[in-house]
C-alpha cells in the first residue's frame, strides 16, 4: 500500500493499493483515477498503515481510500465500516471526511 499526507488546512491522507497506482476506472458516470501524483507517497506494510491512519484520525484528518487492502486496514483501523464503501468497476473506495 502506499500513503501520502497531503498537507493543507487539513491533512489529506491517501492511501491505495499498490498495484492500482496509475489506472482508471470508469462506470457509468463515475470514474476513479488513481493518479501517482496524488496516492504514491511512502510504501507501508499492513501494520504501519493501521498506525498511520489512526495516527490522522486522531489529528482530524481527511482520508481517500482506494483499494481491498487499503480499505480491510481503513476498517480495522475503526475509521470506516463496510457502509462507507462505494466500488466503480469493483474496486473499493470511499471518501472520510470527518
Amino acid at each position: 500500500m502506499y500513503i501520502k499526507l497531503h498537507k493543507s488546512y487539513r491533512t489529506v491522507v491517501a492511501i491505495c493499493d499498490s498495484d492500482l497506482i496509475g489506472k482508471r476506472f470508469e462506470e457509468g458516470t463515475k470514474q476513479l483515477d488513481i493518479r501517482e501524483n496524488f496516492y504514491k507517497g511512502e510504501e507501508v506494510n499492513s501494520e504501519k498503515a493501521v498506525k498511520m491512519l489512526q495516527n490522522q484520525a486522531n489529528r482530524d484528518a481527511t482520508f481517500n481510500i482506494v483499494g481491498k487492502e487499503s480499505i480491510n486496514k481503513a476498517i480495522e483501523a475503526g475509521i470506516i465500516t463496510k457502509n462507507n464503501v462505494s466500488k466503480i468497476q469493483g474496486i473499493p473506495f470511499t471518501l472520510v471526511l470527518i
